[in-house]
């Protein structure tokens, strides 16, 4: 269930993406040039715009919900309860006693 999450989430992120380098800025973006020729021409001024914007939020809404669902299905599974060797030596050692050190002798002259 992860696994397949984790690749929805890689493939509505990197749509994210393209949909947002399509958008029109100030410095024109890329819009000008490519969603006029992408789209055959249907989507250009305020209908590419109109398209892309409402294409862009749907996409960040279905981002936030597969972050939360990747968020949910990794803390209810085992994934979390296993820790590494090195957390586990680390913990260790701090369990350990540590040997008491005599004090150091004052030095006299």
């Amino acid at each position: 269930m992860f696994s397949i999450l984790l690749v929805l989430l890689i493939i509505v992120a990197v749509m994210m993406i393209g949909l947002i380098l399509l958008q029109k800025s100030e410095g024109s973006g890329m819009s000008g040039s490519s969603a006029a020729s992408m789209f055959g021409g249907a989507l250009t001024g305020a209908a590419a715009g109109n398209f892309l914007t409402r294409a862009t939020a749907w996409l960040a809404t279905i981002f936030f919900i597969l972050c939360a669902a990747l968020a949910l299905v990794a803390s209810k599974s085992d994934m979390a309860a296993p820790q590494s060797d090195l957390r586990n030596e680390i913990i260790h050692q701090e369990s350990a006693p540590t040997p008491q050190q005599p004090a150091p002798a004052p030095i006299t002259e």
